[in-house]
């Protein structure tokens, strides 16, 4: 028996069917799922409802797929027209960025860099890194957004980002990095707590005691969680929250005490971790890396090498943050 397996498409069948996409149908599609209503739609848009009507078919013809359901009080997708809904948006949000940015050029922006970022860079290193940055290349434009370490690793590989700053396990990203900073990982305590005693400590033996805890993602909580697991112990966590000055607060007022950047930790010192003491951490671990990343170096945009560049420190800078 033998089995006869579907051919794949050619490229040349699917640049006729981006040439059978049009976007205006793709609009007025989405508006009418927006407002379940053809009738809603046209009035909305400024159209004819029979040619929004008209529209509809030609792009289910295009598609050789029903994509609403019709009926008397409107319309429903279909989960062909689900499909098409989530790419559309996507595709119309493209074009609106994609015309913010080139209109940006217009004004003398030469340059756009999306960069993504784990919330231990954004505090301690890249706001002077990127502020030098900018002053001397003004007339590139840098957007920064923080997010987990693994969503960092995925926004690059799916293209949401063209560099990402954050700690990078060994084996598990196919991206390339380059080294940027070493940060050093300390336990953050009230400074009447009975850990003070240590000028360091073994993260095993804060176990006992309760802990205010990042993201259960984030690469902090991972490694902890992970040392508990090898000591075959628990983690007292009473309070999960979002970022380090939260966790200086809580810890302030009692809640537990955290692990948390050492560098980050002294920059809070001079408003809300007054009343906190840091604790450095025997494990290895507590020593990382933050790395950059990119699907690949030499092809990124020149702005976003030129800002490569300026981020790149040589090995012998690279010193533990105390």
């Amino acid at each position: 028996m033998t089995l006869s397996l579907p051919t794949p498409p050619s490229p040349a069948s699917e640049r006729n069917f981006a040439r059978r996409i049009d976007l205006t149908s793709l609009q007025l599609f989405v508006a009418v799922c927006e407002l379940g209503s053809i009738g809603r739609a046209a009035e909305r848009e400024f159209i004819a409802a029979s040619a929004i009507s008209k529209r509809l078919a030609d792009l289910e013809a295009t598609l050789s797929t029903t994509l609403l359901y019709r009926h008397a009080r409107g319309v429903d997708l279909t989960p062909a027209g689900e499909s098409l809904l989530h790419h559309a948006r996507s595709v119309l949000y493209s074009l609106e960025k994609m015309q913010g940015e080139l209109s940006e050029y217009a004004d003398g922006v030469r340059g756009h860099v999306r960069v993504h970022a784990n919330i231990s860079a954004i505090v301690q290193f890249l706001p002077e890194d990127l502020g030098s940055f900018s002053r001397a290349q003004e007339a590139i434009k840098i957007d920064l957004e923080e997010h987990l370490s693994s969503e960092v690793m995925r926004a690059v590989q799916e293209g949401a980002a063209d560099l990402g700053v954050c700690h990078v396990a060994p084996g598990t990203s196919d991206l390339q990095s380059l080294p940027y900073r070493r940060d050093r990982l300390v336990l953050v305590v009230p400074a009447h707590h009975a850990l003070t005693v240590h000028d360091t400590i073994d993260f095993v033996d804060s176990l006992e005691f309760d802990h205010v805890g990042l993201h259960a993602n984030s690469s902090i909580y991972v490694a902890m969680h992970q040392a508990a697991l090898d000591a075959s112990r628990p983690i007292k966590l009473r309070i999960h929250v979002t970022g380090l000055d939260a966790m200086c607060r809580m810890i302030e007022n009692g809640l537990g005490i955290g692990v948390m950047p050492a560098r980050a930790f002294e920059l809070m010192q001079n408003g809300i971790g007054r009343g906190l003491v840091a604790l450095a951490l025997n494990d290895a671990w507590a020593a990382r890396e933050i790395r950059l990343v990119a699907r690949d170096f030499s092809t990124l945009p020149v702005a976003a090498r030129s800002l490569v560049n300026h981020l790149q420190t040589p090995a012998e800078a690279m010193t533990l943050a105390a």
